[in-house]
Parts: C-alpha cells; structure tokens; sequence
C-alpha cells in the first residue's frame, strides 16, 4: 500500500487547468477580441463543381443588391458587403440580438481550371448563387482506342482534381 499526501490544492489546480484548456484554442474564430469589438460576421459559404462548372452559394439573409459587390481578380473572387442593423422604432427595447451584423469580406482563390469571363450571378431569396464555367482545355474528354482487328475501347479521362481515368469497353 502506498501512501499519498494529501494536497489541499489539487482539486483547485485541476479547475484552473480545465478552464486554460478552455480559453486556449476551443474558441471558435468568429469570437476572437476583434471580431467582437467590431461586430464582424461572416456570410456562409457552400463551393461545388460539376463537369461544367463551379458554383459558390452565400447566405445573405436580409440583405438588398445594394448591400454588397463581388469582384474578379487575379483569379480571386471577392464577396465584401455590410449588413446594418435597424432598430425598427426608438422605443423598442431589445432583449436579445443574435443575428449578426457589421461588414465583411470573403475571399476564394479559384482554380486554374475556370474561367471568370463566363461567370454570372445571381441573387434571389437571400442567397448569392455565382457560377463559373469551367474552361474548355481542361473538361473530360473521351477518347477512342483502336486495336488490332479487337473492339475499340473508350478511355474517358479527366481533369488533375479528378480521380483516375477508367477504362470502358
């Protein structure tokens, strides 16, 4: 049997450990010190693809057109707005305010593969929906494969983010 002095302060020090491991890194980015003295949000953000194009999506809940601008450059598209907060009368009496507001700035490097000339956007419901077409150079193609007095086969390949080509006969 082994003997263990007893430690008035060890329950005190593993709460003060727990609450460090709280405050260090757990905290999402969005309450960081500075995006709580401004008010900062940010819009959230769906990206796919298809064979023909890209597509990003951004929730603008209660935003007008005129709230925000996007632009293409250098092969980085740019979503920067600013949502105000409208108190509806002054003797409203706010209680709770969750919906976020201030200004913001979203950026996304595009890939080689598309092509900003082609792109349109479109906003309906509050949500941003831009779609980029992908250039033509780097599309799937099928390519056809002659054999000596065999079937042909058809070999589809595909872009570099794409998995590898399969074979079909």
């Amino acid at each position: 049997m082994t003997i263990v002095r007893y430690d008035p302060f060890r329950d005190l020090r593993t709460l003060q450990e727990e609450v460090n491991r709280l405050f260090t890194g757990s905290i999402p980015r969005t309450f960081d010190e500075e995006g709580i003295a401004r008010g900062a949000w940010n819009p959230s953000v769906d990206i796919y693809e298809n064979k023909e194009q890209i597509v990003l999506e951004a929730e603008l809940p209660g935003m007008n057109r005129e709230d925000f601008e996007l632009s293409v450059e250098n092969n980085v598209i740019t979503l920067r707005g600013e949502r105000q907060f409208e108190k509806k009368d002054e003797t409203d009496n706010y209680h709770r305010v969750e919906r976020s507001y201030g200004s913001f700035t979203r950026s996304f490097t595009l890939p080689n593969t598309v092509s900003a000339e082609g792109a349109t956007a479109e906003y309906r419901n509050g949500v941003l929906r831009v779609t980029m077409p992908k250039r033509e150079e780097t599309k799937a193609r099928r390519i056809e494969i002659k054999t000596n007095g065999a079937e042909p086969k058809t070999i589809e390949t595909r872009t570099e983010g794409s998995k590898a080509a399969s074979v079909k006969a």
